[in-house]
């Protein structure tokens, strides 16, 4: 029988992880959102990702970390890749979100970012002081 698993992160700010969800392909929706598993079973999740086949993919916020959470049923997991690969690139994509607004915000932009061949992102930032 399937039941929901509880993947703990490092997640915390809700925007880079709405965006490292798209740049991943997923379409998030926000809110109380029901997450599917087997058998019609449901949890409540802060944002999700409706799936076509298999179990949907939630977040909810844990109030004592801070953080995301992923929940889902992880014997109805469908991704092509496995779910620790997933965080993995979903992890690469929060912190890449989470740097470019940092940079942003300190008047920084992108000279150049580039994706090597193991995988890793390199961004090359400037500022022009006056």
């Amino acid at each position: 029988m399937s039941h929901f698993s509880t993947v703990k992160t490092h997640l915390r700010k809700r925007e880079p992880l709405l965006q490292a969800l798209k740049d991943l392909g997923f379409v998030p929706q926000e809110g109380e959102r029901s997450v599917r598993g087997y058998r019609g079973q449901t949890v409540t999740a802060e944002l999700a990702v409706i799936m076509p086949e298999g179990g949907d993919i939630g977040f909810r916020l844990n109030s004592t970390t801070g953080a995301y959470e992923l929940v889902t049923d992880l014997d109805l997991w469908r991704q092509s890749v496995p779910v620790e690969r997933f965080l993995a690139q979903l992890t690469q994509r929060y912190a890449l979100n989470t740097v470019l607004a940092s940079t942003a915000q300190e008047g920084f932009e992108v000279a150049e970012q580039r994706n090597t061949d193991d995988g890793a992102i390199e961004l090359v930032v400037t500022r022009w002081d006056s």
